[in-house]
């Protein structure tokens, strides 16, 4: 038994349970060790939910700053990105729900630990905006807003969106790359 096979079923019964309903019991015997053998190899629930969360933003962060390196326009920047982004989500759903909907329950250190760490991932996000107001490709007023508009919206996906639904995971990432670059209101000629 490993670390990392402790931490993917940590995930499981966390997104299952809730962060607040998983217990140390039941994460150990979803890797069946006793709980007491368990703690040889983590000290807390605590430790385990901030692992998950370095182990989600790591991940994400890699991927999305190979995109976000590449020497291409913003606009095909953000679409790979976007596709990306939701691809993984949707890959490592366990562990990105844990990601999205269990960082609330980091207590103040590991919160102060890990807000640098998202700060680092939203701000790859916003340097393709702002790279793209510079070349005049993007017109965006406040890309902070922006940034925090598109993480809802890939998100929330997370809740809803099925493998075996109407559309895969890259069309709804055109799908929504479309609504962000050209918005609801239809041209007037």
């Amino acid at each position: 038994m490993t670390r990392d096979d402790i931490l993917d079923a940590a995930a499981q019964v966390i997104r299952q349970m809730g962060y607040h309903g998983a217990s140390m019991s039941a994460i150990a015997d979803a890797v069946n060790l006793q709980k007491a053998s368990l703690y040889h190899h983590i000290t807390s629930k605590q430790e385990i939910l901030l692992a998950l969360l370095d182990r989600a933003l790591g991940m994400l962060t890699d991927h999305i700053a190979q995109v976000a390196s590449q020497p291409i326009p913003a606009d095909q920047k953000l679409r790979q990105m976007i596709t990306v982004y939701l691809s993984m989500l949707a890959d490592n759903a366990d562990l990105a729900s844990v990601l999205l909907f269990e960082h609330r329950s980091l207590d103040k250190k590991s919160r102060a630990r890990h807000v640098p760490h998202r700060d680092k991932f939203e701000g790859l996000w916003r340097d393709v905006l702002n790279e793209g107001v510079r070349a005049k490709i993007f017109d965006c007023k406040d890309t902070n807003m922006a940034v925090r508009a598109l993480m809802g919206v890939m998100n929330w996906t997370l809740t809803w969106y099925r493998a075996d639904g109407d559309k895969s995971i890259e069309k709804i990432a055109d799908e929504y790359t479309d609504l962000l670059f050209h918005g609801l209101l239809k041209e007037v000629n």
